[in-house]
C-alpha cells in the first residue's frame, strides 16, 4: 500500500490580496514538489456540517459560510480573508482530513498527507483566525474518537506558530493528547508550558528564537516523544507546518529541511510502535515557497519509506 495524498482543486480558489503570505502559490509549489511520488492520489470531498458540529457551534459555520463575499474579498481578521471560493475550500480541506481519517483506519492506506488550504490550527470554536476558518487537525481527532471509536489519540503540531486553536478546540478532550512546539514569544502569544488542558493532555514546548534544530530534536526527545510512546495513541495526526524553516520569512527558527525529516521518521517510529503505523499529517504554515516545497517533499518522503 502506498501513502495517500489528498487535495481538491477548490483549495486553490481560496484567494488572498496580493503580498498576503497564505497564498495561492503556496499550494501550487507543494503539489508540484509531491508531482513525481508515487502516491495514492484522492480528491477530497466536501466536509459535511455534522463532521464540523464536532468541534465547532452551528454559529461558527453560519459565520463562515455567511461571510463568503460574491466578489473580492472580505477580512475576517488582522491577517485573515475570505474570497469567493474560501468556503469551499475550508470545506474540502477539512473533508481531506475526514477522508484520510477514514482510510487510514479503514486499512486502505497506511498512512496520508493532506495537501490543502486554508490551514487551521489557528481556528478556535467560534473564532476564525490567522488565516485559518475550521480546525482541521481537530477535527481528524475528533472524528477518529467519535466515528471511529478511538480511545486514544495524538496530535503533533510542529509549525513554529502556536496551535492555539487546536488546544482551544481540545482542551477539554481527556482521549487526545497535543502536543505543540513553537517559537515563544511569537504571534498568537499562547503555548506557555503551564497550558496544559483540563485533563492534562496539552504539552506545549517552546522554543526560543533563533534556536535550530540540535534544541528542537534535544526537546523532542527529552519532552514529547517520552509523553507519546506512554499515552500510547491508536492513531497520530500531524499538524505539517514547516514555517520554522531557516529561511521562513514570519519567524526566527532555524530548522534545515533535514530537521523536518527528521522529526517525520522519528513520529512514524513511535506510530509504529504504538498504532500500527497510522498517521495522518495535514499541511500548515510554511511561507518560503522553495523551503515549504523543499521540506514538505522531505517529509512526504518519509511518510512514504514508513508505508513499505
Amino acid at each position: 500500500m502506498k501513502t495517500a495524498l489528498l487535495t481538491h482543486a477548490d483549495c486553490l480558489e481560496h484567494m488572498t490580496p496580493d503580498g498576503h503570505p497564505e497564498r495561492v502559490a503556496r499550494l501550487e509549489r507543494v503539489l508540484h514538489a509531491l508531482e513525481s511520488l508515487d502516491l495514492d492520489r484522492r480528491t477530497s470531498p466536501l466536509a459535511a456540517d455534522d463532521d464540523l458540529l464536532r468541534i465547532h457551534p452551528e454559529s461558527h459555520i453560519r459565520s463562515i459560510r455567511s461571510s463568503r463575499p460574491t466578489e473580492g474579498y472580505r477580512q475576517i481578521d488582522g491577517d485573515t480573508f475570505m474570497s469567493p471560493g474560501s468556503v469551499d475550500a475550508a470545506y474540502r480541506a477539512a473533508g481531506a482530513v475526514v477522508r484520510a481519517v477514514d482510510l487510514v483506519l479503514g486499512g486502505d492506506s497506511p498512512n496520508a498527507f493532506c495537501a490543502i488550504r486554508p490551514p487551521g490550527h489557528h481556528a478556535e470554536s467560534e473564532t476564525a483566525m490567522g488565516f485559518c476558518l475550521f480546525g482541521n487537525a481537530a477535527l481528524a481527532a475528533k472524528h477518529a474518537l467519535d466515528h471511529h471509536r478511538l480511545k486514544r489519540v495524538a496530535v503533533v503540531d510542529f509549525d513554529v506558530h502556536h496551535g492555539n486553536g487546536t488546544q482551544d478546540l481540545l482542551w477539554d478532550e481527556a482521549r487526545a493528547l497535543v502536543i505543540t512546539s513553537q517559537q515563544m514569544p511569537l504571534w498568537p502569544g499562547t503555548g506557555r508550558p503551564d497550558e496544559t488542558g483540563a485533563y492534562d493532555t496539552v504539552l506545549n514546548i517552546p522554543l526560543p528564537p533563533r534556536s535550530g534544530g540540535a534544541e528542537m530534536r534535544a526537546a523532542y526527545e527529552a519532552q514529547a516523544f517520552p509523553r507519546l510512546r506512554a499515552f500510547k495513541p491508536e492513531l497520530i495526526i500531524i499538524s505539517a507546518g514547516f514555517d520554522a524553516h531557516q529561511d521562513d520569512p514570519l519567524a526566527e527558527l532555524n530548522w534545515s529541511t533535514n530537521d523536518f525529516a527528521w522529526i517525520t521518521a522519528e513520529l512514524c517510529k513511535i506510530a509504529d510502535e504504538c498504532c500500527n503505523g497510522r498517521i495522518v499529517s495535514t499541511l500548515e504554515g510554511g511561507y518560503d515557497l522553495n523551503a515549504l516545497a523543499e521540506a514538505t517533499r522531505a517529509h512526504v518522503e518519509e511518510l512514504m519509506k514508513a508505508a513499505r
